[in-house]
């Protein structure tokens, strides 16, 4: 495996861990306001982060790479408003977005098909992601300044359950 490409997905492991705790401080912001729903829609995004880590931990140990992890920042955002996570999800989304999309460049350069192919699976969830985030604000946008609507939305995101995937390396 190319070292550029190497570096790019063992820093990605750190990254997607990162964003497994900014997720979690999500969580804690909205059990403090009382919504659970919230809560555990980002309680669940958390653990799908520390999976999309796992895999690239698994990928670049299959692969026969040398994995080193990394401290991992404490979240830094502050959050006031009951839309504020959601924005600051997209925004962070967005951005991962970004990161994924570096990756594949630069296999795409030095022609590892094999990382291309495996990176295609996180595209897709990418889209994913920035679509569920958008859709969440909409809902918030919609619904979040009536206090029966807002439970109505609470309670629809405490009925999301966790799947992990199933992406063969």
């Amino acid at each position: 495996m190319d070292s550029k490409v190497s570096a790019l997905l063992n820093d990605q492991i750190n990254k997607e861990f990162y964003s497994a705790y900014l997720y979690l401080d999500m969580a804690n912001f909205y059990s403090r306001k009382g919504l659970d729903g919230f809560a555990n829609w980002y309680e669940i995004q958390a653990k799908e982060e520390q999976d999309h880590a796992m895999l690239m931990y698994q990928y670049l140990h299959n692969n026969g790479e040398t994995v080193t992890l990394e401290a991992i920042a404490k979240p830094d955002k502050a959050f006031e408003t009951l839309m504020d996570p959601l924005k600051a999800g997209l925004e962070h989304e967005k951005y991962v977005t970004s990161l994924i999309n570096t990756i594949y460049e630069a296999a795409q350069e030095v022609k590892d098909f094999r990382t291309t192919q495996f990176l295609d699976w996180f595209i897709k969830e990418q889209g994913e992601e920035e679509k569920n985030s958008m859709d969440l604000i909409t809902k918030m946008e919609l619904f979040g300044d009536d206090a029966r609507s807002l439970y109505m939305l609470n309670s629809e995101l405490a009925g999301r359950t966790y799947s992990a995937p199933s992406l063969v390396l």
